[in-house]
């Protein structure tokens, strides 16, 4: 007789904590995010831009981006008004790399 007493018991609590487990997100559900901003916090200007280098140095077409985490805005060359790199005289697609435009003084905005 104990021993169905006992078994009875360790069931019981089993299936209270199954029960409080499974009411968790029903009382206290997780917030949902859309998009994360743990790995690349980045703002892509839609479109494409005629971007100028700070010296003058060059011009080219390209993508803008913005680092939400401390301003800095980097120009992406596509070498064409379309949004993604392209080169006609190559068959392997090119990697755009960023050159730095300027920055945004987001820590004034706080004043």
């Amino acid at each position: 007789m104990r021993k169905d007493t006992l078994t009875i018991a360790l069931l019981l609590i089993i299936a209270v904590a199954l029960v409080a487990i499974a009411l968790q997100p029903l009382l206290s559900p997780r917030a949902a995010e859309a998009q994360s901003t743990e790995i690349y916090p980045f703002y892509i200007e839609p479109g494409s831009e005629l971007l100028r280098a700070p010296d003058g140095s060059s011009q080219v077409y390209g993508k803008v981006v913005v680092d939400l985490r401390n301003g800095k805005i980097w120009g992406f060359p596509t070498l064409a008004p379309q949004s993604y790199p392209s080169n006609n005289l190559q068959t392997k697609p090119p990697t755009s790399r960023p050159f730095f435009l300027g920055r945004f003084a987001f820590e004034d905005t706080a004043k």
